[in-house]
């Protein structure tokens, strides 16, 4: 096998006709295999007014072991707390990514908490992925001067092992993309297509957190304390913005993660130049994750199906649920699942080949695009 090669196994989830809590979109699930050994969806569910809850769904799959549909289970998280709520009856619950970490032995769920501040970063835990305990919000130390504390944040996911910090300490890290004003796509789109990239404020970061590791109740949550700079954007289908994707998962080669990247669609006679959202792998050292082994230079999925072109934002393919196949019998193989045009759930199959590709690895600390 040459290199990550994924395949469209087709859509999995969409809106119930006349459910009101779908009106608007399912979509940008976690995934996580229960118990009970079952594999569970918890999908971003869109009610009228761009209101979200966290759904809970079980997968169901055909003789050949591939993912065709899902059996709707109820609500795991819909918005209650202040920073999930907005004036007016407005907020949401958006966006989750599950990890069992293994050191507590439960299952962890970082979400979007969309309240008048904006998305933050909200944590759940669970022991059986049906009742959460909220930890609220997700609370970060400054880096140099760089406040992650005051700024939008989502997209994040947890390690499931402890992993070493910059002193070479084990403790719990953390996946996210601050959204610093100035970074969002829309915003970084009006550059020339030639830009200089702001490294600090355009990049996936790792921070790190003792707490949940020290022996103290799991409830009693601290800060993130240690940071460190992970990937910015830098090849041409990633140059508007890079952002967390699936929560990293072990293979052969080290920490892999599906991620996703931002770049224009240039049309003849169309100044606007609309967004297209396409995802790509990245393979982090095992035993130092700041370590990126291989990065994707081209995207592995981009949006071509029409259920994937249109929707309630067109040209999204996003992906935040994975699966690894041990049930089939198979380590290497990987279940991604991805939100499509912001409306919709599909599923595509990644099989990781015995050797790394060649001339993957990618941003260096002077990265520009």
């Amino acid at each position: 096998m040459s290199g990550f090669k994924l395949q469209r196994l087709g859509l999995i989830m969409e809106p119930e006709h006349g459910h009101p809590q779908e009106v608007e979109g399912v979509l940008n699930p976690a995934a996580a295999r229960g118990p009970d050994g079952e594999l569970y969806l918890f999908p971003r569910l869109v009610a009228r007014g761009n209101y979200s809850r966290i759904g809970i769904a079980r997968v169901r799959f055909n003789e050949a072991g591939d993912p065709t549909g899902v059996e709707r289970l109820g609500i795991a998280l819909e918005p209650e707390t202040d920073y999930e709520r907005r004036p007016g009856g407005g907020g949401g619950c958006e966006d989750p990514r599950i990890t069992f970490v293994e050191p507590l032995q439960h299952y962890l769920m970082a979400y979007s908490a969309l309240s008048a501040q904006g998305p933050r970063i909200a944590l759940a835990l669970s022991e059986d992925l049906f009742h959460w305990r909220r930890l609220g919000l997700a609370s970060f130390g400054p880096y140099q001067g760089i406040e992650f504390g005051e700024v939008d944040n989502k997209d994040a996911s947890f390690f499931p092992v402890a992993i070493p910090n910059p002193s070479g300490q084990p403790e719990l890290g953390i996946l996210h993309r601050p959204l610093f004003p100035g970074t969002r796509p829309e915003e970084t789109a009006c550059h020339p297509a030639s830009r200089e990239v702001d490294l600090e404020r355009e990049s996936i970061w790792i921070s790190y957190c003792p707490t949940l590791l020290d022996g103290r109740e799991a409830h009693r949550f601290g800060k993130f304390a240690f940071h460190h700079r992970l990937a910015a954007p830098l090849s041409p289908w990633e140059r508007l913005k890079i952002g967390g994707g699936t929560p990293p998962i072990l293979t052969r080669h080290g920490w892999l993660i599906v991620y996703h990247g931002v770049s224009e669609i240039v049309e003849p006679g169309n100044d606007k130049h609309p967004l297209r959202y396409s995802a790509g792998v990245m393979v982090l050292s095992k035993e130092h994750p700041r370590v990126i082994r291989y990065r994707s230079v081209k995207p592995v999925l981009t949006p071509s199906l029409p259920q994937e072109r249109d929707g309630t934002v067109a040209n999204v393919v996003f992906p935040t649920g994975i699966d690894r196949r041990d049930d089939l019998g198979s380590p290497d193989r990987f279940d991604i699942y991805y939100g499509m045009a912001d409306n919709r759930i599909g599923a595509a199959r990644l099989d990781v080949p015995d050797f790394l590709p060649p001339g993957g690895v990618a941003d260096p600390p002077e990265a520009i695009v």
